[in-house]
C-alpha cells in the first residue's frame, strides 16, 4: 500500500511555528545527546530519532493532555513532545536523581506519570500489550481517552503485535497504533525479514482501520493522526497508522552501520522533514526564512539549560541503590505470602 495523499501545508502561522520548533527541538536535543555520549557523560545505550521527527511531532500534536503515550527505546522526542522537560530527560541520561526516572532508567526508559508518558520500553514490541491493557482500563472506567502506542516495523514480526491487535479489535479498545517504519529493524532491511511488506495489510487483517502516510511530512502525519484520534473517540475502535520514515543515524551509538548503502542514506536526507516543511510553509506565506534563525536560538537555549541542569544534578547515594529493588521473598512478604 502506498502512502495516502495528504495536504502538506500547515493551517496557519502559529501552527507552522509550533511544528517547526518541535522538530528543531527534537533534532538539536538529540544531536547534543550524541555529543555528550561521545564525551562519556551519557552511558549505556543511546538510540537517536534523527530523521524521524515528523512522525512524533505530527502524531503527538493530535493527542489531548489526558491521552496516554507508550513508546520504544527511541523515545527522547516522544517524551519531549509529551511535556517532559529537556532538563529532566537529559538528567536521566546522565544518571542523575533529578531525571524523569530518577536516574535509574536511562535513555531507553524515560517515564512520567504526570504527563501520561509510560515509557520508553527496551523490549521490541514490549509496549504493545501494555498499551492494550491501559486502553482496556480506560474503557472499563468509561473514559474517552486515547492510548497511543509507537513502535518500529520490526515489532510487527513479534507475537505481541498480533496478539495486541487481535485483542484491541475483539474488545474494541481505543488504541492508536503508530508504526514508525524506518525500513531497518536494527540491521535487517524490511523485505529480508517480512514476506509481506504491506504493513497495513497485516493490521487490516484484524479488521482495524489502517492507513499509510509519508512519515517525512509532518502535516501528512498530523492530518492522519487527527483523523484517527477523532475516529477512536467517536467509535472506541482502534486505528493503525504506518508512517514511512527513515533514521539518518545508525541504529544506536554502538552500531557500525555496515548494512546500509551510504548513497541510500544520502537520498533519504534529501527528504529531511525540517527543511522540507520550512520550504513549503515559506512558499505558502505561513513562515519567513528568518523564523528558522529565531527558533534555532530559542531551541539552543533550551538544550544548553538542559545540559546545565543535568550537570548540576546529584548521583544516587550508594546506600540507596537497593531501594525499590525487591527479592522474591520480599515481594511475597509484602502481600502476606511469607512470614
Amino acid at each position: 500500500m502506498t502512502a495516502a495523499a495528504q495536504p502538506t501545508v500547515a493551517s496557519g502561522r502559529e501552527t507552522a511555528l509550533c511544528l517547526l520548533r518541535d522538530m528543531l527541538l527534537c533534532r538539536r536535543f538529540e544531536e547534543k545527546c550524541a555529543e555528550e555520549y561521545s564525551l562519556g557523560r551519557i552511558r549505556g545505550f543511546l538510540h537517536l530519532y534523527i530523521g524521524e521527527e515528523a512522525v512524533a511531532v505530527g502524531a503527538m500534536r493530535a493527542l489531548a493532555e489526558g491521552d496516554a503515550v507508550f513508546a520504544t527505546y527511541r523515545d527522547h522526542a516522544h517524551a519531549l513532545l509529551r511535556g517532559v522537560t529537556a532538563g529532566a530527560i537529559m538528567a536521566e541520561m546522565f544518571g542523575k536523581r533529578e531525571g524523569c526516572s530518577h536516574g535509574r532508567g536511562g535513555s531507553m526508559h524515560l517515564f512520567s506519570r504526570e504527563h501520561n508518558f509510560f515509557g520508553g520500553n527496551a523490549i521490541v514490541a514490549g509496549a504493545l500489550p501494555l498499551a492494550v491493557g491501559y486502553a482496556l482500563a480506560t474503557k472499563l472506567k468509561n473514559r474517552r481517552d486515547v492510548t497511543a502506542c509507537f513502535f518500529g516495523e520490526g515489532a510487527i514480526a513479534e507475537g505481541e503485535f498480533h496478539e495486541s491487535l487481535n485483542l484491541a479489535a475483539l474488545w474494541q479498545l481505543p488504541v492508536l497504533f503508530i508504526c514508525e517504519n524506518n525500513l531497518y529493524a536494527m540491521g535487517t532491511v524490511l523485505d529480508r525479514s517480512e514476506s509481506q511488506i504491506d504493513l497495513c495489510a497485516k493490521s487490516s487483517s484484524y479488521r482495524i482501520k489502517s492507513t499509510c502516510v509519508d512519515g517525512m511530512d509532518v502535516m501528512a502525519v498530523l492530518n492522519a493522526a487527527t483523523e484517527a484520534v477523532q475516529h477512536i473517540r467517536e467509535t472506541g475502535a482502534p486505528v493503525f497508522i504506518e508512517c514511512q520514515t527513515y533514521r539518518f543515524r545508525a541504529h544506536s551509538m554502538f552500531d557500525p552501520e555496515l548494512y546500509r548503502d551510504p548513497e541510500e542514506v544520502k537520498r533519504w536526507k534529501l527528504r529531511d522533514p525540517i527543511p522540507a516543511f520550512l520550504s513549503k510553509a515559506v512558499a505558502a506565506g505561513q513562515l519567513l526564512t528568518t523564523d528558522l534563525d529565531l527558533l534555532e536560538k530559542e531551541v539552543a537555549v533550551v538544550v544548553q539549560e538542559a545540559v546545565a541542569f543535568a550537570e548540576q544534578g546529584t548521583l544516587e547515594p550508594v546506600e540507596d541503590l537497593l531501594r525499590h529493588v525487591y527479592s522474591e521473598r520480599e515481594i511475597l512478604q509484602s502481600v502476606g505470602g511469607v512470614k
